[in-house]
């Protein structure tokens, strides 16, 4: 972790700072989200547990493949303590063309609940999907997150998961890769950032428990999948040096694309991702239709 002065984090972290126009990139998401739940086949506010923000968005592909359609599992950012996601189901137009089933689940935000809590939400969300989702079309054995930001940092420790300390039904494998836009995969120097600190309320042990980069590579436990990271270029030191982590960290058997695409920001690369010829959509394509 980088020791650094208070302000000088600030200005690493604080995207919005960072790209004046984020809110054009905000409305745009929000329009184009409104559109791709209008004009897609899709289950809204499925409950996948007993809390009531325990919900996702389905995205069910035109016609099921043989044995069931590629699963991506998209996890919105917002630093843990924002968005939704209604504001992220246009992430669902291009792979649903492409015959895959898309996943949008929400979470709970800081401060009414920790990162941890967070993650442990998600583990539901992802056991649901896994149990549930041949219904809708999806094929179990296939299910690829996605995750941007903060949904990076959650993509991270989904692969890294024991599924079989959570439920015995569950297989090692339940995530079958990931990929982070834009990840956080150590949150000590996020805990010293001033201006989150009173949302995430981030302590010691929570830092310890949730950082990707700290914990033992999921190359190491049998059955673990592929990790792609990719970070705009434009982006703060700080997300470069996350970015360049994470690898340094698992090691390139388990983090083979570590990639910082030239030209974008915290913003723009969510909308790279839906762009059919664009890099990080390749790369997403790699990951799921593998």
């Amino acid at each position: 972790m980088t020791q650094a002065d208070p302000q000088w984090l600030d200005r690493m972290y604080n995207n919005r700072a960072l790209v004046p126009d984020f809110a054009l990139h905000f409305a745009k998401w929000v329009a184009d989200s409104a559109l791709a739940r209008a004009s897609l086949s899709c289950h809204l506010d499925v409950s996948y547990g007993p809390h009531p923000g325990d919900a996702l968005d389905i995205f069910a592909p035109e016609q099921s493949a043989a044995g069931g359609a590629p699963v991506v599992v998209f996890i919105h950012g917002g630093y843990w303590r924002s968005l939704d996601k209604s504001d992220h189901s246009f992430v669902a137009n291009s792979w649903v063309a492409q015959g895959a089933c898309v996943v949008v689940p929400n979470y709970a935000l800081c401060p009414a609940v920790t990162v941890s809590d967070i993650a442990l939400q998600m583990v539901r969300a992802l056991a649901w999907v896994w149990r549930h989702i041949a219904k809708y079309g999806g094929d179990p054995e296939r299910i690829t997150v996605v995750g941007h930001s903060a949904g990076g940092h959650l993509a991270a420790m989904l692969l890294a998961c024991d599924w079989k300390i959570h439920a015995s039904d569950l297989p090692v494998r339940l995530v079958r890769n990931a990929l982070s836009i834009s990840g956080l995969f150590e949150l000590g120097s996020i805990r010293q950032t001033p201006f989150l600190q009173q949302s995430l309320h981030l302590t010691p042990a929570e830092v310890k428990k949730c950082s990707p980069a700290w914990m033992p590579s999921p190359g190491l436990q049998r059955g673990r999948g592929h990790l792609y990271s990719v970070v705009g270029g434009d982006e703060s030191a700080e997300f470069l040096r996350h970015n360049a982590l994470i690898r340094s960290a698992w090691g390139p058997q388990v983090v083979p694309v570590c990639e910082e695409l030239a030209g974008l920001n915290h913003f723009s690369i969510l909308g790279a991702l839906t762009q059919p010829g664009h890099r990080l959509h390749q790369l997403a394509g790699e990951l799921l239709f593998a």
